[in-house]
């Protein structure tokens, strides 16, 4: 179904004023968007890169609306899902907001200068690099946790909920849900309202992203923390800052000893 824009290659964003209301479309003057298709390799971190170029080289300020789902699949020759991991990435960063009936808003400058760069992992040496993060991930999560359940949302609740239920689903049907699982923690840095907390996750999920699905070929990877997460959830809406630490360092306890089982 066509956009209000029309066809992706007639139509021209026009930068809003700062403050942000409507996206207007210059009648007069419409252009493609000026974004090349990417190739299969490596296609989430290019899409980062890409949408991040587009609104730096657009001029976009905080408060314009930026290209539409649609836009981004058709220029840049990606599916659906790509551009919706992107944009999460993106909002879980404190870099736009998706604003329901309206479209999706940029709330602060960026660049590619100011785009962390992932982490790497040797995967001969994966099972001490996933040991030496856990030490990371204890001080970095049970604090984010405790934040969370002290400055949490309604807004945030619902946004936690809806990766919580997508990550039971997944894991009941499947048996792991390793990107599903990374969605509800990062939705858990969003809470902390502190955009540090998931710029640092987010280093850590591209180093270990193709280890999600089934780490060390094990597809029982840390199942035992499944009731946890519900279980860290429903601290952080009561607001029981104790008990989402715990949760949390259950969670990561588990996941040690699993690595470490595992790798034997």
């Amino acid at each position: 179904m066509s956009d209000q824009f029309g066809d992706l290659r007639d139509i021209v964003l026009t930068k809003q004023p700062t403050g942000g209301n409507d996206l207007r479309t210059q009648s007069a003057a419409r252009e493609p968007l000026d974004l090349q298709p990417l190739p299969p390799a490596s296609r989430s971190r290019a899409v980062m890169n890409a949408v991040v170029d587009y609104i730096e080289r657009s001029g976009l300020a905080p408060g314009d609306r930026i290209p539409t789902e649609r836009q981004l699949m058709e220029a840049l020759a990606v599916g659906r899902s790509t551009v919706r991991e992107v944009l999460g990435q993106l909002q879980a960063l404190g870099i736009v907001e998706t604003r329901k009936g309206s479209g999706t808003y940029l709330l602060r400058p960026i660049s590619l200068d100011t785009v962390h760069l992932p982490l790497s992992i040797d995967a001969a040496t994966v099972r001490d690099a996933l040991l030496q993060t856990l030490d990371i991930r204890r001080g970095l999560e049970v604090e984010a946790s405790a934040l969370a359940a002290l400055r949490r949302t309604d807004a945030d609740i619902a946004n936690m909920s809806e990766k919580l239920e997508l990550m039971e689903s997944v894991h009941l049907t499947k048996g792991t849900a390793g990107r599903e699982d990374l969605a509800f923690h990062l939705s858990i840095y969003a809470a902390t309202h502190n955009p540090l907390f998931p710029q640092i996750l987010e280093q850590m999920r591209e180093a270990f992203e193709s280890f999600f699905d089934e780490p060390f070929d094990r597809p029982d990877f840390a199942r035992r923390s499944f009731p946890f997460h519900r279980q860290l959830f429903d601290a952080i809406v009561a607001r029981d800052v104790e008990l989402a630490r715990e949760k949390t360092l259950a969670i990561l306890a588990i996941t040690e000893e699993d690595i470490k089982d595992m790798s034997q």
